[in-house]
């Protein structure tokens, strides 16, 4: 069956005998990876690892492992990761088997709507299937918010969505930063602490080595002749340039939807005012000016534009003096976004 995130999280923190197997699948490896693991707990089982390859060379296997008792009577959990559409004859069997002990979980990517693997999950009363999405600024703040609360930090919205900005609203990546946060300020589920803005400062993901988005931000908000003295403190071997491009991605999805919230001939402040805390108050002016400086139209181009160049940086090149033309590269992109916003 199809489930919903509330009915699934209530499924996987209580999992019922009836279901044997669930589908996670999505862009979202990092959240379907941790609600496995959140099954994995609750069913108080030892994960047990099967590859793709194997269930695709013999499909019997799955349905062999599923129904074996361990020899110390533990449950397991059967933990198939990444799974494709390669395993769909194997879980075809494990459905229609008379007798299973132990469930599996299959952790895939995106998957088709015509994927067979998907189609066999959401027609069988005996499966689960839960698409987990990449998440917006709003749901990775709330998430950022979970994840301080597990280890014992007490985060406001503001400081959340910072934490998850930085980190690309990726979970994964947040989790980490949350728990060597946590570490910083000697914060437990027992003994919580308030998470500051200062102790982002200190030791947060944004104080590695280079202001990356702030390149992105001088960019959009027009402050070109900054941007060139910035760029030109930026080491000659162009590693810098892949996280720079990120950083502007990143800009760019938070600056999208609140751009087509504006009107034409409308002011940013109602805009702007919408969104409370969610924002860092150190950012709210430049962000006001990036929403007047582009359309929504300009947005997305010069997202396509990002996305392109990130493309072909990452292409290997097979050249020693790579580096130089990625720094240049990204230089001469990044000063055309910072003109065409400063002409608006």
């Amino acid at each position: 069956m199809r489930a919903a995130k509330g009915s699934f999280e209530r499924s996987v923190d209580q999992p019922g005998r009836d279901t044997r197997f669930y589908l996670f699948h999505g862009e979202d490896v990092a959240q379907s990876r941790a609600l496995a693991r959140r099954l994995l707990e609750a069913l108080g089982a030892a994960k047990f690892d099967v590859a793709t390859a194997e269930l695709k060379s013999n499909p019997a296997m799955l349905v062999d492992e599923a129904a074996a008792i361990s020899l110390f009577g533990e449950a397991r959990l059967i933990w198939i990761e990444p799974a494709t559409n390669e395993i769909s004859d194997a879980v075809e069997g494990l459905l229609s088997a008379t007798n299973v002990e132990n469930p599996v979980a299959a952790i895939a990517g995106k998957l088709s709507r015509g994927s067979g693997l998907l189609k066999l999950a959401e027609a069988s009363p005996r499966a689960l299937a839960f698409t987990s999405y990449l998440p917006d600024a709003q749901d990775a703040a709330r998430m950022v918010v979970d994840l301080g609360r597990q280890v014992g930090l007490k985060i406001s919205a503001a400081v959340a969505a910072r934490i998850a900005d930085s980190c690309g609203n990726d979970r994964a990546v947040a989790s980490q930063e949350v728990a060597k946060l946590a570490l910083y300020l000697g914060a437990d589920p027992h003994s919580p602490r308030e998470l500051e803005h200062d102790a982002l400062d200190a030791v947060g993901a944004e104080s590695a080595e280079g202001d990356f988005l702030r390149l992105a931000d001088l960019a959009l908000a027009g402050g070109v002749d900054e941007l060139v003295e910035e760029l030109g403190h930026l080491p000659r071997g162009g590693a810098e340039a892949i996280p720079v491009i990120r950083s502007l991605q990143r800009r760019l999805l938070m600056l999208a939807p609140l751009r087509a919230k504006i009107k034409p001939g409308e002011r940013a402040d109602a805009v702007m005012a919408s969104m409370g805390k969610s924002l860092f108050w150190k950012d709210k002016a430049k962000v006001q000016k990036m929403l007047a400086n582009w359309t929504a139209e300009d947005l997305a181009t010069v997202a396509e534009r990002a996305g392109r160049l990130e493309r072909d940086l990452m292409r290997p090149r097979g050249r020693p003096d790579a580096g130089l033309p990625q720094r240049d590269a990204l230089g001469e992109e990044l000063i055309a976004i910072g003109r065409k916003a400063r002409r608006r």
